[in-house]
């Protein structure tokens, strides 16, 4: 091989400096107009080119005379003589190109500067926030929400890093968040399975994670696992435990997502989430209200609280503890030392449980500055109703549309119906293979729901409970989404025509589609990806509530019932709510609220639905009114 030559050595040195950055190039000029000025300066001072009144000049005056001239082109104004006056002009021109230059320069690295601080590129220097890895409409909710959590934490802020560009993520959410107050939210551009992209949401500094499936993926669940997997497997990782919370679609993939995020990473299930609060909401009439209480952060939510003056007493006496918030389960091993067992949460525990040292009470209230002990009040036994056998009937229920999650649906429903109820699934295709359940007669017809002479040869009116699912196997979102539309119009149609109350619940994929559909009652329900966002948001503000929600969307254990207020308290007698609690323990519930049936078709009056009322209030019962409990069937 050819040895390179000197003009090549030279031009790859060039090069090589030139591709440093903004600083080299500087440098480089400021060497180029030294150079430039002294040679200047020497010609003047050899060839004796001074001003005509001037015989003789001392070289650092040519030398600093020149650099002005080469700063400042009206330095030469005052000039004289011919031979000083081209040698001048040659420097003022060659100034000219120097600060010319000099300007591109600082501009361009200006320019440069600030479109890479638009590509969200430099590390948030934050800590104690919360940070969202990946982009979905989600990420809306979730913002919205937690910037209600953190109003009494004074100033806080929400780091979202998605491979989405700046400031689109940023003028998104302020379209869609709208005002977050005192929340901060920081956007930065970059792939969050990239270990070095990682570290612009300062992950280890976060107080707690937040993993989303990105829109537009074709395969979600590996993104988030990958994802979990950049964090927990991090060689830069903090050396205390991750808080994280992520989203998982399919439940096939749940064993592997707990290898990989193991006891730092909680995995909500969005198809069993929405599956679970399907079948339970559209069983009991207000209870879709009760559950969009407790997910959300406006109004009463779930919070944990030692008290250690109640330590030794019973579950059952704890219950008249508090006047404005209401207990609902005890926490144990909530801060035991690494190594120690993971805590437990019980719902609804047995009214003689006794509070141990460390346990903490789980509690609805409106904040947890509203959590304070009170006098306890007697209830007043005289008005409360002797327990008595109740047998369930069988129900029967009208699924409209097809989709995988429906043999989910179907399993949770067998563990809450009485034997002999019926489920009569209507659809347009294929429905996928049903399981067999016994103690629930599943049959399936092939009709089109969105067809009104289907739905009226169906006598909606007849059956308990109905079931809009979104077609999202068959269809696109949108596509499904407007089926479900207006199989939804025509049901409330038919229930205005008919002076009925339909029990429905829709399922709905886009979540700005269900605010299209409005909700007319207590009783129409819309199931969007809202509901897997707010889960994941009281999640992210304390793992434990994961437990709670488990309890409560599960057939097992205690879950939210809405109980005949005649079948606890004498009707017509005015009583406070420390008689309905007591009413409650000696059945083995919890009673966290009512309804009052007047209110059922009043929105502004939540649908009648009071979740954690005042306990010193008094209120009389009449027919139709329910009360909210907590129990295990």
């Amino acid at each position: 091989m050819d040895k390179p030559a000197l003009r090549e050595r030279l031009r790859y040195r060039f090069d090589d400096w030139m591709s440093r950055g903004t600083v080299a190039l500087m440098l480089l000029l400021g060497a180029a107009t030294a150079v430039f000025v002294i040679i200047l300066a020497v010609v003047v001072y050899v060839v004796h080119a001074y001003p005509d009144d001037a015989s003789s000049a001392d070289f650092l005056d040519v030398l600093w005379g020149n650099l002005m001239r080469t700063l400042d082109p009206g330095t030469m104004g005052g000039d004289s003589g011919w031979g000083f006056r081209a040698l001048m002009l040659v420097v003022t021109i060659g100034g000219l190109i120097i600060v010319a230059s000099l300007i591109g320069i600082i501009s361009g690295a200006f320019d440069s500067k600030v479109e890479e601080l638009r590509k969200g590129r430099s590390r948030v220097l934050e800590s104690g926030h919360t940070l969202i890895l990946g982009w979905s409409p989600k990420v809306f909710s979730i913002v919205s929400e937690l910037a209600i959590a953190n109003e009494s934490r004074g100033r806080s802020a929400i780091v979202v890093l998605a491979d989405r560009d700046k400031v689109e993520m940023e003028d998104a959410i302020r379209a869609e968040a709208g005002k977050t107050g005192r929340t901060r939210v920081i956007c930065r551009s970059g792939d969050p399975m990239n270990l070095n992209d990682l570290e612009l949401g300062s992950p280890h500094d976060a107080r707690s994670i937040v993993i989303l499936a990105s829109e537009g993926d074709d395969d979600p669940d590996s993104t988030v696992i990958k994802t979990a997997l950049a964090l927990t497997n991090n060689p830069h990782r903090r050396d205390g435990d991750f808080h994280i919370v992520a989203e998982l679609d399919d439940p096939a993939n749940l064993e592997a997502a707990r290898l990989v995020g193991r006891d730092e990473t909680h995995w909500v299930l969005a198809s069993d989430l929405i599956s679970r609060v399907t079948v339970q909401t559209c069983r009991q009439s207000g209870l879709s209200v009760v559950y969009t209480e407790l997910l959300d952060f406006g109004g009463d939510e779930i919070y944990f609280t030692e008290q250690p003056s109640l330590v030794g007493r019973t579950y059952g006496e704890v219950q008249s503890a508090f006047a404005t918030s209401t207990v609902i389960g005890v926490a144990s091993g909530v801060d035991a030392a690494p190594g120690a067992p993971a805590p437990s949460v019980a719902v609804n525990p047995p009214a003689d449980t006794v509070l141990a040292p460390g346990d903490q009470l789980i509690v609805i209230a409106e904040d947890d500055s509203t959590i304070v002990l009170a006098a306890p009040v007697a209830p007043e036994r005289s008005a409360i109703v002797a327990p008595r056998p109740t047998e369930a009937s069988p129900e029967h229920t009208l699924v409209l549309g097809c989709n995988t999650g429906l043999a989910m649906m179907l399993r949770e429903l067998r563990d809450y119906v009485a034997a002999g109820s019926t489920v009569r699934v209507v659809a347009t295709g294929e429905c996928p293979e049903l399981p067999v359940l016994g103690g629930l007669d599943v049959t399936v017809e092939r009709a089109d729901p969105t067809s009104r002479r289907t739905l009226d040869a169906l006598e909606v009116y007849r059956y308990d409970h109905i079931i809009v699912l979104a077609e999202k196997d068959a269809l696109p979102a949108q596509r499904a989404d407007a089926r479900t539309l207006i199989t939804l119009l025509h049901l409330r149609d038919i229930a205005e025509r008919n002076d009925v109350d339909l029990n429905v619940v829709s399922e709905m994929l886009d979540d700005r589609n269900r605010e299209l559909a409005e909700v007319t009652n207590a009783d129409d329900f819309i199931v969007s990806e809202k509901l897997v966002s707010l889960m994941l948001s009281q999640v992210s503000e304390n793992r434990l509530l994961a437990e709670v929600f488990a309890t409560l969307f599960s057939s097992e254990g205690s879950e939210i019932y809405l109980r005949p207020a005649d079948s606890y308290i004498e009707p017509g007698i005015a009583v406070d709510f420390y008689t309905v609690a007591e009413a409650a323990l000696l059945r083995g519930e919890t009673a966290i609220g009512y309804r009052i049936a007047a209110d059922a078709h009043d929105a502004t009056r939540a649908y009648g639905v009071h979740v954690n009322p005042p306990k010193t209030a008094r209120i009389a019962f009449t027919a139709g009114d329910r009360i909210i409990v907590l129990a295990e069937n």
